[in-house]
């Protein structure tokens, strides 16, 4: 009996029906890797349909999904531990092609009748693989005989081939670096295949998913957006729907997705809760009622915000503090609206990730202001959450599908806490206020500069220190403003923007004669995730 027809697939079918049955789809199991989302991103870009799911629930997803191929990410245990992760036997049965990549590896050559050994020497970071012979995972790109730079993270590594494989690519720390088993379709690497830092491997990873699994690549935005609306319809009926918009890209996609799949049967409740961008609640009461003509209550709540973080300094009560006052003041508008069956969130794929990440790992949950584990129970609402399957710039993608504005959709990311995690300490509308005509000049002046695009996310930070300057004829002793912009092609990893020196110098010279309040300005030049803040 194969995996699709077994009793486990009819009773998860039960549960769960497959909603992207007609598209041709990749599962990635997940063994705590911090970059496993990459991978999904370089799958997705290759319009191809894939989901990640930690390998305590792959059998189930094997069987649910019915993946053309499947692929193994790397983790930070070691195969050689008494309880370490493996992929279920069913993935090396279900007779689809396998792609393991660095643990991935590992795990795949033990379970195969390999040898996996420690105690040699640890590769990070940038290595040389020598290819030592062709492989149509490497068709169109390496060649054999030829060198490439890639990027290794291990300690552990396989010292004797499971039967069946050969060796393809070798590294001076890692011999067996690249294997293959080209009648079972069994691929793995050593090196991180997802990441920048290895040329071509998106090109790799191409090659086992359009070529080796022979996934077409339909997935795309206007397909979404079609499915959605009637996966939407189908859910909700007619019932009544409330959205909670924050001002941010996510919710405002799934309003207006909502909107276009039930018209009337949707509310949205913005709960301005005065930590937003200078003018941001004006922006989203405008392109709700005036563009959209979409039922909205706006509610002026930032008296009661600032009041509750009064003397709280802690960045994780700040979000906690935020998230249960925003549920309150939400539930208390729901019900002067006579209630309602349905409430939509903008849940990403990146927070469902987070969310179900097996124990241990570096991708545990960190966004404790998503509500991606549900809502509390006297809500008695059922979720409507039509992005969970979409990364950020498919979300993009497909706000642009529904007409957005590019000036709403292209913005860059703002955190659900809004500019209380950029006020260190203490949060206060003095505080606030200073920070936000910093901010809106710095973004001001990237726009006058033409860089906004190129830009991943830029912002102002309150730092937590004041500083004694001179001037004019007057000393002063006032805060410090940081500024941070990031390139990233993912959002996983960022760079510092490289401005040239003049404009920074532009910008700070802006702040402190427009700004009162604000003496110093300096920029953070490291690297580091995007929306890091290090100082808090």
């Amino acid at each position: 009996m194969s995996i699709v027809d077994s009793p486990l697939a009819r009773r998860a079918n039960r549960f769960r029906p497959d909603r992207l049955a007609e598209h041709d789809k990749i599962l990635i199991i997940d063994f705590g890797s911090q970059v496993t989302q990459l991978i999904a991103r370089r799958v997705r870009e290759e319009k191809v349909y894939c989901e990640i799911v930690p390998f305590q629930k792959a059998e189930e997803a094997l069987a649910v999904l019915h993946p053309k191929g499947v692929i193994l990410s790397g983790g930070p245990a070691s195969v050689l531990d008494a309880n370490a992760p493996l992929a279920p036997a069913a993935v090396y049965e279900a007779g689809i092609p396998v792609l393991g990549i660095c643990y991935g590896e590992q795990a795949m050559a033990k379970q195969l009748g390999g040898v996996v050994e420690g105690g040699h020497h640890r590769e990070f970071g940038r290595a040389e693989l020598l290819v030592t012979a062709d492989s149509p995972l490497l068709e169109g790109t390496w060649r054999a005989g030829e060198r490439y730079p890639v990027w290794m993270s291990h300690g552990d590594r396989v010292t004797r081939l499971p039967e069946g494989f050969r060796v393809i690519g070798t590294s001076a720390n890692a011999p067996i670096a690249m294997i293959a088993d080209e009648q079972r379709k069994f691929y793995a690497t050593q090196f991180h295949l997802e990441v920048v830092h290895t040329p071509h491997g998106a090109a790799l990873l191409r090659n086992f998913v359009r070529k080796i699994a022979g996934c077409s690549g339909d997935w795309s935005m206007r397909a979404f957006k079609q499915e959605a609306i009637e996966r939407i319809r189908a859910q909700v009926g007619k019932g009544r729907v409330i959205c909670g918009l924050s001002g941010g890209v996510d919710s405002a996609v799934t309003a207006v997705l909502i909107h276009e799949a039930v018209a009337e049967q949707l509310t949205c409740i913005f709960v301005d809760h005065g930590l937003l961008r200078l003018g941001e609640g004006e922006k989203v009461v405008s392109l709700f009622r005036n563009s959209y003509n979409i039922p909205l209550v706006h509610v002026e709540a930032e008296r009661a915000f600032l009041d509750a973080l009064s003397g709280v300094t802690d960045p994780e009560q700040k979000r906690k503090t935020i998230g249960k006052l925003f549920i309150d003041v939400f539930e208390e508008e729901a019900r002067k609206l006579g209630g309602a069956e349905f409430l939509a969130q903008g849940t990403l794929y990146p927070d469902v990730i987070e969310s179900v990440s097996f124990s241990g790992g570096p991708s545990v949950t960190i966004k404790s202001h998503h509500n991606v584990g549900g809502l509390p129970a006297r809500m008695n609402m059922k979720l409507v959450e039509p992005l969970r399957e979409l990364f950020k710039d498919e979300v993009r993608a497909l706000g642009r599908e529904l007409g957005l504005p590019e000036a709403f959709v292209g913005r860059h990311p703002f955190p659900g806490p809004g500019l209380a995690i950029r006020c260190p300490g203490e949060v206060t509308r003095e505080k606030l206020d200073i920070l936000r005509r910093a901010d809106d000049i710095f973004i001001e002046e990237i726009r006058r500069a033409g860089l906004y695009d190129d830009i991943w996310q830029a912002f102002a930070a309150l730092l937590p220190v004041r500083s004694v300057g001179v001037m004019g004829d007057y000393r002063t002793y006032d805060h410090v403003v940081a500024l941070r912009a990031v390139s990233s092609t993912d959002g996983m990893t960022a760079d510092f923007y490289p401005f040239d020196m003049k404009f920074i110098g532009h910008v700070a010279s802006r702040i402190v004669n427009e700004v009162k309040g604000i003496n110093r300005v300096v920029y953070d030049v490291t690297s580091k995730p995007p929306g890091t803040i290090e100082w808090e």
